[in-house]
């Protein structure tokens, strides 16, 4: 693991300490927003740490959103997922390309923990290949109009507005549209294995104010896709997180549960799988963060390259940690409403969102073949 500051540690401190207050309410949320969860994190000045001070981040890095994301996540799933969602995801696009109208018009409530903005790419015809959008905004006369349609957009329910991946005429870009716009309209809402809703709208002839334009032209929409990868990193973290209470879990339960006159954790084939599972944990965490530290002292984002390493690894290992975990409890944890399970559900997701593990593969390949191998020098 990557050498935290003096600094880093005592906010990383801090954060698992509020985060202790979330343990009650754990694993009971099913789909409900842990709004006052959050709201305690903004009281503590921990909340949204990577957005600018001005409109009520911290101004901190990247990596502090990352140390929140994983002390969070470890104590409440729920909660941490909202945490990577608006420090690292549709809020940050916002403060790193927005104007500041609309920096000022959405952040405050975002950073106070009183609102949420959801992130929109995925249509019915275009998933991984971003490339398809249908979804496009034409100009006439200087007016902005956008058409179109949305799908498996997460926190329209409760959410404000949507970072909006769009077609431009001179090519991909993003812009911000509330969903309290008359052209808007829900068409659709899947609930998801974590129970959450994922929504399917409509985009009818919404007027997009220059002030809600985040990213236009190739260049301008270049530099969004590379700060993609420290969303990767956020992604990655949190399912760290959960890997991390699922071996904890399991690790408490087996030194209690008995079988054949001794506890579980007695027996050397259990002991195998607690030592596999905390080589799975250890190593996502340092690929993680050492991509993160080596991206601290340059100019430029971390890599495509080792963020969808991390991304493609993290995931994975998530899955299988906790899936060793529940069959470390057995039949307890197959139950619904078990920690164990609503773990389980909650894992799966992060091998499809914010990019497949298909993507990451053909991504990690590509690069592989264009730049080679990274040198000693570039660690």
């Amino acid at each position: 693991m990557t050498t935290l500051t003096a600094d880093q540690r005592e906010y990383a401190e801090r954060a698992e300490a509020v985060a202790e207050e979330f343990a009650d309410d754990a694993y009971t949320w099913e789909g409900s927003v842990p709004w006052e969860n959050l709201q305690r994190l903004a009281e503590a000045d921990l909340y949204c740490p990577s957005i600018s001070e001005a409109y009520g981040g911290q101004g901190r890095s990247d990596v502090a959103a990352m140390l929140l994301i994983e002390a969070v996540g470890r104590m409440c799933p729920d909660t941490g997922w909202f945490t990577y969602m608006q420090s690292m995801v549709g809020p940050r696009a916002i403060d790193l390309f927005g104007s500041e109208a609309v920096k000022s018009e959405y952040l405050p409530a975002v950073t106070a923990g009183e609102s949420f903005v959801s992130i929109a790419i995925s249509e019915p015809e275009a998933g991984s290949d971003v490339g398809s959008m249908s979804t496009e905004v034409t100009e006439t006369d200087g007016e902005l109009v956008c058409n179109g349609e949305k799908t498996w957009v997460g926190g329209v329910p409760f959410g404000d507005a949507a970072v909006t991946w769009v077609r431009f005429p001179e090519g991909l870009g993003s812009v911000v549209i509330p969903y309290d716009d008359p052209g808007i309209e829900i068409e659709e809402v899947y609930t998801n294995m974590a129970g959450y809703a994922q929504t399917r709208f409509s985009i009818d002839d919404v007027v997009i104010p220059q002030s809600h334009v985040l990213t236009r032209g190739k260049e301008a929409f270049k530099r969004q896709l590379i700060s993609l990868n420290w969303e990767r990193l956020g992604s990655s973290v949190l399912t760290v997180a959960w890997a991390e209470t699922a071996l904890e879990r399991a690790l408490a339960y087996a030194s209690e549960r008995e079988q054949f006159d001794q506890t579980l954790d007695e027996f050397q084939g259990i002991e195998w799988k607690f030592a596999e599972m905390y080589r799975q944990v250890e190593t996502a965490a340092s690929l993680v963060y050492g991509c993160a530290a080596g991206a601290q002292g340059h100019e430029d984002p971390p890599s495509r390259l080792r963020t969808s390493t991390a991304k493609l690894h993290c995931s994975q290992i998530a899955e299988e940690v906790v899936s060793e975990a529940v069959q470390v409890v057995g039949a307890r944890a197959y139950q619904q409403g078990h920690p164990l399970e609503y773990l389980y559900r909650f894992a799966r997701s992060r091998r499809i969102a914010a990019g497949t593990d298909e993507m990451q593969l053909n991504t990690i390949a590509r690069a592989l073949k264009s730049d080679g191998v990274p040198a000693v020098s570039d660690r």
